[in-house]
């Protein structure tokens, strides 16, 4: 019998340098091609909070420790005093029983880093873009691959955003996110302007991390249930979805400071929840009446 190794010997010898050239020459793109790592997928999770970094500035936590009673931390020191204000304003009206305006409650657009408050989220991966959808009103920001930020920016609701991959890593550069009266960074009511840019560092980690993380996240802020619109989580998932991500903005904080979400494999279809027509409330679990007039008015 022929030995397939002496063979293979003899035709690497046969081979001529230009014979090679080409396959020398595919190499660096198939190599390229195998270290994008795959985010696509449906991805879920059971808390809506941020998690604070291990060290260093963080986000605002909820110091009622429920997804139902929101009173953001106004003393965290990485707030200016305007920042702070705004955030004693929301958590008064939560003392007082109103549920103060947000993005989420007022069906208006969900800008970075608040988009990442919510509870599933849906990643397409394609050659010069990466789209992420949220379930909540189907918001859809898009971000462009190997590419530079305009010069002249016209502010949208979900900046302008950037990306490459550096090894296992999405990084994402977000600039120009337009501000109006209910923009705010998270479920507290922290404020952000013009000035606001995002990086965000998205990888893969292993599914035990995953698991731990939501756990912690859930002890502290409390769990979103599936019937209340939290996420179905696969029991067999592998891996999970981890966003970290950097805040600066001179005018409300008084430096950069970090935070992360993480996601895991979420099971069923990608929901359809439009806010503005939605009769189903997803906090209590029911359906509200749709609204009727007595008599026609036309």
């Amino acid at each position: 019998m022929a030995n397939p190794e002496a063979g293979m010997r003899n035709l690497l010898l046969l081979a001529t340098p230009y014979s090679l050239l080409p396959l020398l020459l595919l190499l660096p793109a198939f190599a390229a091609e195998k270290a994008t790592p795959d985010f696509a997928g449906y991805w879920g999770r059971n808390s809506t909070d941020f998690e604070p970094p291990l060290s260093g500035p963080g986000p605002v936590t909820n110091k009622g420790r429920s997804f139902y009673a929101r009173f953001g931390d106004d003393t965290n020191p990485i707030l200016k005093p305007e920042a702070a204000a705004r955030i004693r304003e929301a958590s008064k009206a939560t003392v007082e029983g109103v549920n103060f305006p947000t993005p989420s409650n007022q069906c208006t657009p969900w800008s970075p880093p608040y988009m990442w408050r919510a509870l599933m989220v849906q990643v397409l991966q394609q050659k010069d873009h990466v789209t992420i959808t949220t379930v909540g009103d189907q918001q859809v920001r898009r971000v462009r691959l190997n590419a530079a930020h305009p010069k002249n920016m016209t502010p949208t609701w979900s900046g302008d955003s950037v990306g490459h991959y550096e090894g296992d890593t999405l990084v994402i550069d977000t600039v120009g996110v337009k501000y109006g009266s209910n923009s705010m960074i998270d479920n507290y009511g922290t404020p952000y302007s013009e000035g606001l840019h995002v990086v965000e560092r998205i990888r893969l980690v292993d599914a035990e991390t995953a698991k731990k993380a939501a756990e912690r996240m859930e002890a502290l802020n409390g769990r979103v249930e599936v019937i209340a619109g939290g996420a179905s989580i696969d029991p067999e998932a592998r891996k999970g979805l981890r966003i970290e991500f950097t805040v600066e903005d001179p005018k409300y904080f008084t430096t950069p400071w970090s935070a992360a979400v993480t996601f895991r494999p979420a099971l069923g279809v990608v929901e359809e929840r439009v806010c503005a027509e939605n009769m189903h409330d997803y906090n209590s679990g029911t359906d509200v009446p749709v609204p009727r007039a007595d008599k026609p008015d036309f």
